[in-house]
This record gives structure tokens, C-alpha cells and sequence, in this order.
């Protein structure tokens, strides 16, 4: 079983996993720049992912994820890809918001929750006509 991180952890491994897929590498000045903290504070945190297993980084250089942060930032991803895809797609809301209230909710849903939105949202996809009401009905 894999630990539960703190929301703050999560973003540090989500912000990694994406200056990879963008740029091939992660810096901690990077990292810095989008999470909006301080380049000391990058610091301790990869200190803490390492002692955990989560990431691998030698002092000034590159960020990487280890196997086992690598599925804890996809996990976070596909949550994070899920809930905008009901909040914008599926109830309408504003593409912006979609985003910011996935990013939050993503760290918080219950893996009970998640189950039952992943249910409804495949139903949805079997019932095309049901999902074009829901739509309707919220805009």
C-alpha cells in the first residue's frame, strides 16, 4: 500500500511529472517558478519525497520520479482528468474553473467517490441521450 501524501506533496510530484512530459527534464528552479514557492522550499520538500522513495535528485541537478512517485503523479493526473471532465464536460461548468476546482478536489475525493463518479461517467458514455439532458438541464 502506498502512503497518503499531503496535498502540498501531491502538487510537487504532479508539478514533476509534467516539467518531464514538457520539457524532458524538471529543475528545481522549475518547479520553483510554477508552484510559486520558494527554491528553498522545493528543496526540503524533495528531501522529504526522497526519504519516502518518491523522487531522485543529486544537489543542482535534474528532478526524476521513482516507479513509485511516476504512479502516484499519474494516479493525481487521471483523478485530476476525471473530475474536469465532469465538472466542464459533463454539468457545464467555465473551462477555468473546471480546472481550478479539479486541482483541489483531486488531493481530497474518497476512493469511494471516485469509484461512484467513474461509474457515472461511463454510464454516461454507454447513454449518450442521458448525458445530452444532463447537459441541458445544467447549462
Amino acid at each position: 500500500m502506498i502512503e497518503k501524501l499531503s496535498e502540498s506533496l501531491e502538487n510537487y510530484l504532479e508539478t514533476i511529472a509534467f516539467l518531464k512530459r514538457e520539457n524532458k527534464v524538471a529543475r528545481v528552479k522549475d518547479i520553483s517558478k510554477m508552484l510559486n514557492v520558494k527554491n528553498s522550499s522545493v528543496n526540503i520538500a524533495l528531501n522529504v519525497l526522497m526519504d519516502k522513495g518518491f523522487v531522485l535528485h543529486e544537489k543542482y541537478g535534474y528532478v526524476d520520479l521513482t516507479p513509485k512517485g511516476q504512479t502516484i503523479a499519474d494516479d493525481i493526473q487521471k483523478k485530476e482528468d476525471l473530475l474536469f471532465l465532469f465538472l466542464h464536460d459533463i454539468l457545464g461548468v467555465e473551462k477555468e474553473i473546471a480546472l481550478k476546482d479539479a486541482c483541489k478536489m483531486e488531493h481530497t475525493i474518497s476512493d469511494e467517490s471516485l469509484a461512484k463518479l467513474i461509474y457515472f461517467v461511463g454510464l454516461l458514455d454507454k447513454e449518450p441521450v442521458l448525458k445530452r439532458n444532463i447537459q441541458k438541464k445544467t447549462k
